[in-house]
């Protein structure tokens, strides 16, 4: 029974990741540090190695089922996918119906994540402080970045599929916005409608390669540079906050797969500046209202998690 509660639990930790995937700017790789599986799914994922690939070929299915954690894996697996699922016209329908109430509740989130990650760090020191400002930036002008033409073709599919899936455990950064600098967002999602069995493999060849290469860099990172790595990745969950900010002007727009007029290009405004230029209630007081139930969400979970380790 405890088993049972304990990967329940790994299963709503993937809800949670999916449901962030779905939202472009916000990172299931944020969630995932949020919520204490960080460094057990770069474990899981680093498992996927030499020594395993022989098991599976071997057909040593127990042994390699085991060697990658694939219970974790798996109930991470089917958290997010049953979230995606579940959950994707929900936040779709925020998105489009209440994108103010929406962006601010992964502000916060998101705000008071990136500080209650620090509480691990023990010694602070000026590596730590450079850590935490170098990471802010890079994220700040990741967001900043202008969508960019890409080479309609393979090689770049898959070179789009390598960087894209680091936003999966790189939090601050989301892979959909990733995808949609590098010009990819687009085709990806047509391939998807059009079944291009191609074009999905050999991205999702690059999403392999890339996430296997990259968690091993993160692994070494948080192994021999612990607190100036949690510190880089504090960095990047506030510098991505410039992407949430709820109040935007659309600056030009981009026709979606399904014909729909999407925004493409926006420029971060003020409350009182989006009732000029849109013409529509900035609703303050919701977006006050929602950023604090990040907050709380965020500080509740926290202080669960640490009753629960001491019982």
């Amino acid at each position: 029974m405890e088993t049972i509660k304990k990967y329940f639990l790994i299963f709503l930790k993937g809800m949670a990741m999916g449901a962030a995937d779905i939202v472009p700017g916000v990172s299931g790789g944020s969630i995932a540090l949020i919520t204490g599986i960080y460094q057990r799914l770069l474990e899981a994922i680093n498992s996927v190695n030499g020594e395993s690939i022989r098991m599976l070929l071997k057909g040593e299915l127990k042994q390699f089922y085991r060697a990658i954690d694939g219970t974790f894996l798996l109930a991470l697996l089917l958290g997010i996918l049953s979230s995606i699922f579940l959950l994707s016209e929900l936040i779709t329908y925020l998105m489009e119906e209440e994108p103010i109430a929406l962006w601010s509740f992964f502000s916060g989130l998101i705000l008071i994540s990136a500080f209650i990650i620090l509480k691990d760090i023990s010694r602070w020191h000026l590596g730590v402080v450079v850590a935490i400002v170098a990471g802010a930036i890079a994220a700040y002008f990741v967001t900043e970045l202008p969508p960019m033409s890409s080479p309609d073709s393979l090689w770049f599919t898959f070179v789009a599929g390598a960087i894209a899936i680091c936003a999966m455990i790189l939090p601050g950064i989301s892979g959909s916005f990733l995808l949609l600098i590098l010009g990819k967002y687009e085709s990806i999602l047509s391939a998807l409608s059009e079944r291009d069995f191609v074009t999905l493999a050999i991205f999702a060849s690059g999403c392999l390669v890339g996430i296997l290469s990259f968690s091993r860099l993160i692994s070494w990172l948080l192994r021999n540079y612990y607190t100036a790595t949690i510190g880089l990745l504090s960095g990047f969950m506030l510098g991505s906050l410039n992407k949430l900010w709820p109040w935007k002007a659309v600056l030009s727009y981009r026709t979606s797969s399904s014909g729909e007029q999407k925004p493409f290009l926006t420029e971060n405004i003020s409350p009182e500046a989006y009732t000029s230029l849109v013409g529509e209630d900035p609703q303050v007081w919701i977006a006050v209202a929602s950023f604090a139930f990040g907050i709380i969400l965020v500080f509740s979970i926290d202080r669960l998690a640490a009753y629960f380790s001491k019982a």
